[in-house]
């Protein structure tokens, strides 16, 4: 991809980030070794609550000072290959802190050793034990919102069209950055030559080859698989859908929005120009991350507010 179309800000931090071939099984061997050394994030103001021996493991952000009994259950992104609840500590630390509302952040299974359905039954169960627990937390049960970045923001659509068909308390809202949301834009052959920065379509078909067990585009995949393939999207919560106009799932996330609001759901359509995938992650202290970030904090907090 031509460097210009990225917008100048990024271009340095993106220089200082390492590329990987994660659709190479050593370059994912090597991520799951640095994931845990990872630098701490900063958790001012904010009580870390770890349950590791909770199945799936839960990490819970407990604001100092609670403004709300609203809450979020958030799910990482990784692709559906790779990565782990703590790699987003900043986000769900500076959430918490930000809107006064309790995190709970899921450390579900991924493929390819657990492929579909484990990791949505791990978030499946860790939207059951949020709910069961919402007393002793504080925590309205009607008021808790869906949320994740990349392949967690897909399985995040995934889980709230599974709660939406079910007689269970509904989410009170999706919250998704920039999701990975259908397998059939693996399928396409001719993006491998685009060179999407940090998340090409190579390492797009290992992701969804590792949760299908099939070679992504199949004619038939199975329900709450691939949250793009649901026929109907109406009766869904309302959305924030944010995303980078040259991140490889712009064209799929632009197309999820598009049909949400022809079904007459409530859907915020934020495009980042110049901006490549996981901006915010690596280049977090950019202001266009910054101002990205804060504005998809901001709705989220006047959604879950007006529920």
């Amino acid at each position: 991809m031509d460097v210009s179309r990225i917008a100048p800000e990024l271009q340095k931090p993106l220089g200082r980030t390492p590329s990987l071939p994660l659709d190479a099984a050593w370059a994912r061997a090597l991520v799951r070794i640095l994931l845990p050394l990872m630098p701490a994030a900063k958790l001012d103001g904010v009580r870390l609550e770890i349950l590791g021996g909770h199945a799936p493991p839960l990490r819970v952000y407990h604001p100092e000072t609670r403004r709300s009994p609203s809450a979020l259950l958030w799910i990482h992104g990784g692709g559906y290959l790779i990565g782990n609840a703590m790699q987003d500590d900043w986000i769900c630390a500076a959430t918490a802190r930000a809107l006064g509302v309790v995190v709970v952040s899921v450390d579900y299974r991924v493929g390819p050793k657990h492929p579909f359905p484990a990791p949505l039954d791990d978030c499946y169960a860790a939207w059951a034990w949020l709910q069961a627990q919402a007393g002793a937390l504080g925590i309205d049960p009607a008021r808790v919102a869906i949320g994740g970045q990349s392949a967690g923001a897909g399985l995040a659509a995934c889980l709230v069209q599974r709660l939406c068909d079910s007689t269970e308390p509904k989410p009170a809202a999706q919250w998704l950055l920039a999701p990975m949301l259908d397998d059939r834009t693996a399928a396409r052959r001719e993006l491998d030559a685009v060179g999407h920065r940090l998340w090409n379509n190579r390492m797009n078909a290992a992701g969804w080859r590792s949760l299908l067990g099939v070679e992504p585009g199949a004619v038939d995949v199975p329900a709450y698989a691939v949250a793009a393939r649901r026929p109907d999207l109406g009766g869904l919560p309302k959305t924030w859908i944010g995303v980078g106009d040259i991140d490889l799932f712009f064209d799929e996330d632009r197309a999820y929005a598009e049909r949400l609001r022809a079904s007459g759901v409530d859907v915020t359509f934020e495009v980042v120009s110049g901006a490549p995938h996981g901006f915010e992650v690596w280049a977090a202290e950019s202001p266009l991350s910054r101002a990205y970030v804060e504005g998809a904090q901001a709705w989220l907090g006047r959604t879950l507010e007006a529920t």
